[in-house]
């Protein structure tokens, strides 16, 4: 077998009965997939079993442990010689697989991963906060791929890796958050050849409200000062301009009661995301609710990196001490 599709899954048994029905028009039939249920409330077992007579499907439920350990139980469980990552809120078109499998013949690869896209069936809000996570003005766009300041870096919702490479490298760290970019790193570091497949792309729910979505970035700017004390040299300029964009959002704020024209920058940066968003997704309405979006996925990473940098590098705490409330519940 060529390919084990891997999917961790906490409380989401309606985003997994879109996967696995992706799952079912898949152009290339050679691949298993595996669900491990980390020990959700609301279980998926039943619509797993729903797909056992249209695909080569194996349902395995754990004690809680996060996505990353889970990713590892349902790796020694499988049988591919490619393990393929997707998060639970993922779609794929009917071309993913065949995508994959052409660039691998092309030139070899021992880790890879592709881009994501909103669906027409996502939501307005859905489709701004993509907009939010893929576009060159936040930073969504400009951490891999073409449009790059860093090299492209495989991220969980869509991350393929030869078994012999993830076995050579023990597979995802116990890290909570970021543990994805934690094992892109340890590919680097190891000589491995990762690349990205831009036409293995697939349809990436995220989150569905804002809120949600503030939490998670939030999440992000910590964990990328945890990968900092972890691998120094992993730090980049790309990855400091949400926090500086935060301080200078709220140094324009403090100032705007003495100067109203400190609120301008701002001000233009949200008639260009509006500009931008609209003219991708044909929605004036959509093209407002990015600015909303863009606003929190700077910020929320922002204010995490800041929080983090203050208990990680200034008060001196670990992970576990700095964030137990936040990952280690």
């Amino acid at each position: 077998m060529k390919y084990s599709i891997i999917v961790p899954v906490y409380n989401r048994p309606e985003e997994v009965d879109e996967l696995l029905e992706s799952l079912t028009k898949q152009q290339l039939r050679d691949f298993e997939v595996v669900i491990v249920e980390d020990g959700s409330s609301t279980p998926c077992q039943e619509i797993a079993e729903r797909y056992q007579n249209k695909l080569d499907i194996h349902y395995y439920y754990k004690c809680n442990s996060g996505p990353g350990q889970s990713r590892n139980y349902g790796a020694e469980r499988s049988k591919g010689e490619y393990l393929i990552v997707l998060d639970s809120d993922c779609i794929l078109p009917e071309g993913y697989l065949s995508a994959v499998d052409q660039e691998l013949l092309s030139s070899p690869a021992d880790a890879f991963g592709g881009p994501d896209r909103a669906h027409a069936s996502f939501s307005n809000i859905q489709k701004a906060i993509n907009y939010s996570m893929t576009s060159f003005f936040t930073t969504g766009g400009i951490r891999g791929g073409k449009k790059k300041m860093d090299k492209f870096y495989p991220r969980s919702f869509n991350m393929g890796i030869k078994r012999e490479v993830y076995v050579a490298l023990g597979g995802f760290s116990k890290m909570r958050f970021g543990e994805d970019i934690d094992f892109s790193i340890r590919i680097f570091k190891g000589g491995y050849r990762c690349r990205l497949f831009p036409n293995a792309w697939v349809y990436h729910k995220r989150r569905t409200d804002l809120k949600k979505f503030f939490k998670q970035v939030h999440n992000s700017g910590i964990a990328r000062i945890n990968l900092y004390k972890k691998y120094p040299e992993s730090l980049k300029i790309v990855h400091l301009l949400p926090a500086v964009f935060t301080l200078g959002t709220a140094v324009l704020l403090l100032g705007a009661p003495f100067c109203p024209y400190s609120l301008l920058p701002i001000g233009l940066y949200a008639l260009l995301v509006c500009a931008e968003s609209t003219v991708k997704n044909r929605s004036l309405r959509i093209g407002v609710y990015s600015i909303a979006a863009s606003f929190i996925q700077l910020i929320g990473y922002g204010t995490g990196f800041w929080r983090a940098w203050w208990k990680r590098c200034v008060r001196g705490k670990d992970e576990f001490e700095a964030f137990k409330k936040n990952f280690y519940k």
